[in-house]
């Protein structure tokens, strides 16, 4: 069993192709290929399901992976802390960030992280804040910023929270409550709604809150971009929640405060308390902790 193996399985894994997992290992799709049949010979299991259209792991594999994900991740940190001897000259750090930050300035923290450490290379990944958690617990990513959700365990995971802040009702300009200066969620209970998909912190607080104003939000039109969803509720295409950083001075929507009951939500970094960071994560992680001191919170000027 040879290291770039579990590397290409794991690569397999987060992929679920073979071309991009080739490509992302930067070799030949067939020699890919080859490598995970030597693998599969070797454990005397199948590993990956051939017989679907996107490629799946059986058990096995999925075991397998899991396993690989741990040696691979401790293989690394020992390389890291050789190289920390010389400094923090290389290394790969990968970040997680839900679709939204709001008052946290993640750009800017690249860019500062950049200019001290230009040799390493840092990866985002955007996805919602309960996929992030997990990836975290099986070290796919680093570190993470999200918000906060019932459904995320603290179990080995580490919070830091960064910033908070309201999250406002989204209404075209027609909308008969546009012109109030406050409204009751439950006054929006016959509306439908523009949400982010499940498993966002944003779709969990409307849904949560809808349930305590006593109704169950319809949500018509789901998306994962901001944009999109402020552009949608500008067509007259429903009504949103979304955080105030968010909607605060667009033109093409009008925000309406949230009085009963008020919503808010959390900008909070997250990382798994085991994980033994490599030199440039560690620096990123400490950077992010730091973030206040760096001004990396607080109203973004976009």
């Amino acid at each position: 069993m040879e290291l770039r193996q579990l590397r290409y399985l794991v690569a397999l894994a987060d992929e679920r192709n073979f071309t991009r997992a080739a490509q992302r290992e930067h070799v030949a799709q067939p020699a890919l290929s080859q490598q995970i049949r030597r693998l599969e010979a070797e454990v005397g299991v199948p590993l990956v399901d051939r017989t679907t259209r996107r490629v799946a792991l059986t058990e096995a594999g999925e075991i397998l992976v899991e396993r690989a994900r741990r040696a691979l991740a401790e293989i690394q940190a020992g390389e890291a802390e050789l190289q920390e001897l010389a400094g923090i000259r290389a290394g790969r750090v990968v970040i997680g960030a839900m679709p939204t930050l709001g008052p946290f300035d993640l750009p800017l923290l690249l860019a500062l992280y950049h200019a001290r450490y230009p040799e390493v290379e840092l990866l985002v990944h955007e996805e919602p804040s309960e996929d992030l958690a997990e990836r975290l617990r099986s070290d796919e990513i680093d570190v993470a910023f999200l918000s906060v959700t019932r459904r995320i365990k603290g179990d080995g995971l580490k919070f830091q929270r960064l910033a908070t802040e309201e999250v406002v009702a989204v209404l075209p300009h027609g909308h008969p409550l546009a012109h109030k200066d406050a409204v009751r969620l439950e006054e929006l209970a016959d509306e439908r709604f523009i949400a982010f998909r499940e498993g966002a912190m944003l779709r969990t607080l409307l849904v949560d809150a809808a349930r305590e104003a006593g109704f169950e939000p319809r949500v018509a039109f789901e998306s994962t971009e901001v944009a999109r969803i402020r552009r949608m509720v500008a067509r007259g295409l429903g009504v949103s929640i979304l955080p105030l950083s968010d909607v605060e001075g667009s033109k093409r929507v009008r925000f309406v405060r949230l009085a009963e009951p008020p919503l808010s939500r959390d900008v909070t970094l997250v990382w798994r308390a085991e994980r033994r960071h490599g030199p440039a994560a560690r620096a990123f992680l400490e950077m992010a902790q730091a973030a206040e001191e760096l001004g990396t919170t607080g109203r973004v000027p976009y």
